[in-house]
């Protein structure tokens, strides 16, 4: 007589086997796409991620699938041979694969949102090489499997980041055209403004300028009155005094004295 927990057990793949029997054959089998990078490099020692995303036309379930393999590129290697298991993923629940991979690969996705991305970490050398990506949600169980290529190289060997450069050479252009712009503007104001000043004339300068001519015809007017006579030209007056004491030879004469007008400016 044969154990209950074996009855059991095949029982529970029979079951199983049905399901999928039902599931494969009353729905057609559909293309499913898989996504991921075409290379990816990594510092040695740093965590490297693998990203890979699906599309398929069926909800994803229980029975969704996932499955990481890894192909060295490093000669005289047993993962160089043929591609080996690192990650498998069903049902929410994910299994490592060999020791060399065990403790570093990790599960980072959600297979709700359709992404099974993995990262390794740390990343070594020993891990350059091709990584294959490949998802099963029945129906759809008809797809190609993508591949990334992972490097791992020393920090001095990593690639400029061209977008970081491509974006500060932009500001820095920008930055030079707003400081051509102000000091065009400046110099412009500067010419406007002592075009201004030279072309008009202030209301005090306007005034002096307008006296000028008026105190040179009084200064004028002056000197005419100064020169020029108010009545007919008399020239010097002479007084002579004489003696009057009576005696014939008591004629004096005395120095005569010049009066003359004095024209005081």
């Amino acid at each position: 007589m044969e154990p209950r927990w074996l009855n059991n057990s095949l029982g529970g793949i029979l079951w199983t086997g049905l399901v999928l029997y039902v599931v494969f054959a009353t729905e057609p089998a559909c293309a499913i796409d898989i996504y991921t990078d075409a290379e990816v490099i990594v510092q040695n020692g740093t965590t490297g991620v693998l990203r890979c995303t699906f599309k398929t036309n069926q909800v994803v379930s229980s029975l969704t699938s996932m499955t990481w393999t890894f192909q060295s590129s490093e000669p005289d290697t047993r993962f160089s041979k043929s591609p080996t298991v690192i990650f498998y993923f069903l049902n929410g629940k994910g299994f490592p694969g060999p020791d060399e991979f065990k403790d570093r690969v990790e599960f980072i996705g959600d297979i709700n949102k359709k992404d099974v991305s993995i990262q390794l970490n740390p990343a070594q050398f020993s891990d350059n090489g091709t990584f294959f990506c490949d998802v099963k949600n029945p129906p759809d169980i008809i797809g190609t499997q993508a591949q990334t290529r992972l490097r791992v190289v020393l920090k001095e060997s990593l690639p400029q980041n061209n977008t970081t450069i491509i974006i500060l050479a932009i500001c820095g252009a920008l930055f030079v055209l707003v400081i051509i712009a102000v000091a065009a503007c400046l110099t412009m104001r500067i010419l406007h403004n002592r075009h201004e000043y030279e072309g008009c004339t202030t209301p005090e300068s306007a005034s002096s300028q307008s006296l000028r001519p008026q105190k040179k015809a009084e200064s004028n007017r002056e000197a005419s009155r100064c020169s020029s006579p108010s009545g007919p030209l008399q020239g010097p007056v002479i007084y002579a005094q004489l003696d009057h004491s009576g005696s014939k030879n008591s004629f004096h004469k005395i120095e005569p004295v010049v009066y003359a007008d004095i024209c005081k400016n």
